[in-house]
């Protein structure tokens, strides 16, 4: 469903992705992982067409996002990091005027269906300044819901929300890939990654430097982590199996941790840097 083979973007002083090749299968979530400044947002802008790539190239279904825009439009939706709803609007208002914009047929029944998607219809007639940023992030998922997109991107789509608010959003993405969309969001939170991904791209400064399931990610790199302090600082020691983990501790002072390994040890074992 998703094609890309050397997909870069050079800027002026900055290589925000380099030569990026993965292919996204029809119905999965995938999941590109990394700090700020990785080129997440970056990769996203590029497949959505919203910028063109400085080489390579990228398709949507078969569609070139440069040479076919208007093709690729037709079968995604785009969820951004920042909330752009409008405030002075209500919900349903918003939905509204998102439908006629794209010309949406059967509008009504479409915006009650998203409503319902969001779990927002008991507040359909509200207006959007009087909504919590969580309800306001439903609703900016539910806008992107409404054109029925094949493919669904989302960028870093829970930002800034408390942990339950969080699983609700979740909650709205596994909905999505049951009805057979593909999804593709970004995100730097290890427990979202390893919660809703089928498989996980790494990034680091625009390369792609890790690629597969989050389980087998994590395996690469040994089943738990010994977590311990030397001089102030923590210390984390990988290693294979409990009963390892159990022995090495015992060499360790007071406040070690064990505990099973997470996508972010997979990328410090890699770049020797954290995802924050």
């Amino acid at each position: 469903m998703i094609e890309t083979w050397e997909l870069t973007k050079q800027y002026p002083k900055v290589l925000a992705v380099d030569r990026l090749t993965l292919t996204v299968a029809a119905g999965e979530i995938f999941g590109l992982l990394g700090p700020n400044g990785a080129g997440k947002t970056t990769t996203i802008k590029m497949l959505t067409t919203l910028t063109k790539p400085t080489s390579g190239w990228a398709k949507i279904a078969g569609f070139d996002v440069v040479r076919q825009p208007l093709k690729v439009k037709e079968l995604i939706s785009v969820c951004p990091q920042e909330i752009n709803v409008d405030r002075e609007l209500t919900a349903y208002e918003n939905l509204l005027v998102f439908g006629k914009l794209y010309d949406l047929k059967n509008l009504k029944s479409r915006i009650a269906e998203a409503l319902e998607f969001g779990d927002l219809a008991h507040r359909a007639h509200d207006r959007v300044q009087t909504f919590s940023g969580g309800m306001q992030r439903r609703l900016l998922i539910s806008r992107a819901f409404l054109s029925g997109p094949r493919v669904l991107f989302l960028d870093e789509p829970t930002v800034g929300l408390d942990p339950q608010v969080r699983r609700q959003v979740w909650d709205m993405v596994r909905h999505l890939k049951s009805q057979g969309v593909t999804v593709m969001l970004t995100t730097h939170y290890i427990e979202e990654a390893e919660a809703l991904c089928d498989r996980v791209g790494i990034l680091s400064r625009g390369r792609l430097i890790a690629l597969d399931t989050p389980q087998a990610l994590n395996e690469q790199v040994g089943g738990f982590v010994i977590e311990s302090l030397d001089g102030g600082r923590k210390k984390y020691l990988l290693v294979k199996d409990k009963q390892e983990a159990y022995a090495k501790a015992q060499a360790e002072p007071e406040g070690v941790i064990i505990r099973e390994t997470n996508l972010e040890d997979v990328f410090i074992k890699l770049t020797g840097e954290r995802l924050a």
